[in-house]
């Protein structure tokens, strides 16, 4: 590896980003607007491992304007805006197997109201975004993984390699080899998303979460249907929870969301799993298809037509689980460290806020003549804004619904949110996560197998059939991305104890356990993998390491 470091040229930025998401783009825009204003040539570079902006962007969405309504003022009145479908009905709902109960009556606080916000698909939100950074003069790379962090001579951050390529799965150089460049910046904001690789490194060297409660995540599952007319309710918002998770020792929740793209009428169907589940029978996905299947979910989708399928991991500690975002040398935005409010399932309006002020906090620290030390200014500036507002009301949701299930949880939260949201303070103390998830898991002889129903193919499919609508692409002999790093270990615990809940929580078919010649063996299909890093979350002995591979694989999504 060194010898590769040698060879590698060099580029140097002002500000150096890495993922090309709703925080990474904004902090591109942000950055750019204000070198403008200010008459200054400054340089800014995003890197983005999907084949294209938006291949990897993955949201229910419901999108609240805010943080957009910041960075862009104009953009409703823009004629290619990227997302235009108002929320005009907000419906939810408890189910159950047979039935349902609206849940709209009940007093929640102002906060929960999904009026105002718009229905549409992040990857095209970014996908606009990222033209709009360009056009600002914003250098946009997309196809290059940022693979490792380059260190200054005293530990600071000084930049990222990214564009290895030509590596075999051997580990031998390829005749197409290329050692990758180093990017190098004066600040370097990393914009990851959920449980980023390179976020994981500058968690444990610079000790990020040593003062915060540990992330709590959750596998959200999403389709998104044409459907005829008739089935179609411009701007409906519907969330549900209850069935079929609850009662499983497991909780999550799911969602229907109305829109237009291009006049023609389309429905984002999903399911979100708290991977705090203790359950090892227990499938997501499995999960997510019998939820459409329930009579308030397949009305909508009968006579229409499965168009796009993908999973993605997602942030949900709140407050209490956001670590030290600045470090020297750069900081983290996004939900690489973690915005997201659960109990409004939005976290898109708080990633571009992060964005904006990391950005706004590495101009000023350039202008002023600094580079590569700690953007304190920026930590700051996050608990000083709506940011922390928005997050404060509901900071003890997630674990009052950990230790309590959603229906009892919610009961118990709602008062203290509202009491938070009109005095500032709640009748609860600030509640506490424990434990990761990955320890909330109990071995298999505690529960009994989950007979899930086979998918009919017309309203449910099965697990290859869909993902094979993610146009996951990875470059054949590479080294495999997902790194075990006990072989050992894995059959003794995972598969022994646990009864291989990987072949169940991954909702790619990544993993399963074959009988080769009378001996058990993990097979890893990397090239199924779509990026949702469950597997690096949940599983029970944090054993498996989710790592980049090269620049362009993983999924493709279209409009998710």
């Amino acid at each position: 590896m060194a010898d590769d470091a040698m060879e590698r040229e060099s580029m140097e930025f002002d500000l150096v980003i890495v993922g090309g998401g709703p925080s990474g783009l904004s902090a591109a825009i942000r950055f750019k607007q204000l070198a403008n204003e200010a008459g200054e040539d400054l340089s800014v570079v995003v890197l983005e491992k999907g084949g294209e902006i938006g291949a990897h962007i993955l949201s229910g969405l419901v999108l609240d304007p805010k943080g957009l309504d910041e960075l862009i003022p104009d953009w409703r009145t823009r004629a290619n805006r990227p997302i235009t479908t108002e929320v005009k009905i907000d419906k939810y709902k408890l189910l159950g197997e047979n039935g349902s109960a609206e849940v709209g009556w009940a007093p929640f606080p102002p906060l929960m109201s999904n009026h105002g916000c718009f229905i549409g698909s992040l990857a095209n939100v970014c996908r606009w975004l990222a033209q709009e950074a360009e056009n600002l003069g914003v250098e946009v790379f997309p196809g290059f993984a940022a693979s490792e962090i380059v260190y200054g001579e005293t530990g600071e951050v000084r930049g990222i390699v990214a564009g290895v390529m030509g590596i075999a799965a051997d580990g031998s150089h390829k005749p197409d080899f290329e050692p990758g460049m180093e990017l190098l910046g004066k600040y370097v904001l990393f914009a990851e998303g959920a449980r980023g690789s390179l976020t994981k490194e500058l968690t444990d060297k610079f000790g990020l979460r040593d003062n915060c409660d540990p992330q709590k995540f959750g596998i959200g599952l999403k389709e998104v249907w044409s459907v005829p007319e008739e089935n179609f309710t411009e701007g409906l918002v519907q969330h549900t929870f209850g069935w079929p998770v609850m009662g499983k020792s497991g909780d999550g929740g799911g969602f229907l969301y109305h829109f237009r793209d291009n006049g023609e009428p389309f429905i984002s169907v999903g399911y979100v799993v708290h991977l705090n589940y203790k359950n090892p029978y227990i499938a997501p996905y499995q999960e997510f298809q019998r939820y459409k299947h329930h009579a308030d979910v397949v009305r909508y989708l009968k006579g229409g037509k499965r168009v796009a399928y993908g999973a993605r991991a997602i942030t949900s500690g709140g407050i209490q689980s956001i670590p030290e975002l600045a470090f020297p040398g750069g900081a983290l935005i996004g939900c690489s460290a973690g915005f997201v409010n659960l109990p409004r399932i939005k976290g898109t309006h708080n990633a571009m806020k992060t964005g904006m002020l990391g950005a706004e906090a590495a101009f000023a620290a350039i202008k002023d003549g600094r580079q590569s030390d700690v953007l304190s200014e920026y930590s700051q500036s996050v608990r000083d804004s709506w940011v922390w507002k928005d997050l404060s009301p509901v900071k003890n949701m997630k674990p009052l619904m950990s230790k309590f299930g959603t229906l009892l949880g919610a009961m118990i939260g709602v008062p203290d949110m509202w009491m938070r949201t009109l005095f500032g303070f709640g009748f609860l103390p600030t509640l506490r996560h424990t434990k990761s998830d990955a320890a909330s898991l109990k071995p298999a002889k505690k529960f009994k197998p989950i007979d899930y129903p086979k998918p009919d193919g017309v309203i449910s499919f099965d697990k290859l059939t869909n993902v094979s609508f993610t146009n996951t692409y990875h470059g054949e002999d590479q080294p495999v991305h997902l790194v075990v790093k006990d072989m050992a270990l894995q059959k003794s615990s995972e598969h022994d104890i646990f009864d291989g809940p990987s072949a169940r929580y991954c909702p790619a078919g990544v993993y399963e356990w074959v009988d080769e010649g009378g001996e058990l063996k993990f097979q890893i299909n990397s090239q199924n993998c779509i990026h949702c890093k469950t597997c690096d979350i949940k599983d029970p002995n944090q054993n498996i390491n989710w790592t980049v591979p090269e620049g362009g694989g993983g999924p493709a999504y279209p409009n998710m």
